[in-house]
């Protein structure tokens, strides 16, 4: 679920080339609801919102993919037009929902998935309402269906609380066994409520990830902690393009990827 960030300075070893961070949507759950005790997080779109908002990126001459695609691009100087897509924690409903939809808009997404809460619920949301997850199965139908599959931990735990060797298996231990589900070492990483600070993020880098996903890293921005824009049941088209503009202005201060 959305949460601030610790925003303590990370320590730069080298030079750093300048990079404004891309454009990164951060979502998780896409089902039918309509009661708002139903999300009482605040992480939950309909289908037919999720369509909305793809479509008002598509009519933007912008196309949602998955983060490692769009890391990728922007390196060999094909990133523009393109927009990252992520979905945390891994509910079926991504599989059910989100992805026939993506495949309509010819979209990619990156879903990051807890391999140590497979076919579970989301136990650590103690307000409800419970939202199964993935099985191992269907997190390889997703795979399968051309999306990025990255490391959302072990088992949604606040990072930054945790002693080193819990830290070790939720980064690391976490990367193998999704590449025991799926034959891939996943690139990314999420941390589990954003948070995050310099010892988790140096330990994200040392694991092995090419990138982790924040939400408001502030002065830890960089290619290990990037910020993302939280999409809700609420953004329809004049909310988005607030917050567009505002990551826009974000760029301008010309931020580092490192």
């Amino acid at each position: 679920m959305p949460a601030d960030t610790d925003t303590a300075p990370a320590a730069v070893t080298g030079p750093a080339r300048r990079s404004p961070a891309p454009w990164v949507l951060m979502y998780h759950s896409v089902t039918e609801f309509t009661d708002p005790a139903e999300d009482p997080y605040g992480i939950t779109v309909t289908p037919a919102a999720l369509e909305a908002q793809l479509l008002w990126l598509r009519a933007r001459g912008l196309r949602g993919v998955g983060v490692g695609e769009l890391l990728r691009a922007r390196a060999a100087g094909r990133g523009r037009g393109l927009v990252g897509l992520t979905f945390d924690d891994g509910y079926t409903d991504f599989l059910t929902h989100a992805l026939p939809l993506l495949r309509r808009h010819d979209c990619t997404a990156t879903l990051f998935v807890l391999p140590g809460r497979l076919g579970v619920d989301n136990v650590w949301d103690p307000l409800g309402p419970r939202k199964p997850l993935l099985t191992a199965e269907q997190i390889r139908e997703v795979a399968a269906a051309g999306q990025e599959i990255g490391s959302h931990g072990l088992l949604h735990q606040d990072l930054t609380a945790a002693p080193d060797d819990v830290l070790q298996q939720e980064l690391r231990g976490s990367r193998e066994l999704i590449r025991e589900l799926t034959g891939t070492l996943p690139d990314g990483f999420c941390y589990p409520y954003g948070h995050l600070d310099a010892r988790v993020v140096e330990a994200s880098r040392a694991a092995g990830y090419d990138y982790a996903c924040a939400i408001s890293p502030g002065r830890l921005t960089g290619r290990h902690a990037l910020p993302r824009t939280h999409v809700s049941q609420a953004d329809g088209a004049a909310r988005l393009r607030v917050k567009r503009l505002r990551h826009q202005v974000r760029e301008l201060r010309g931020r580092v990827l490192r």
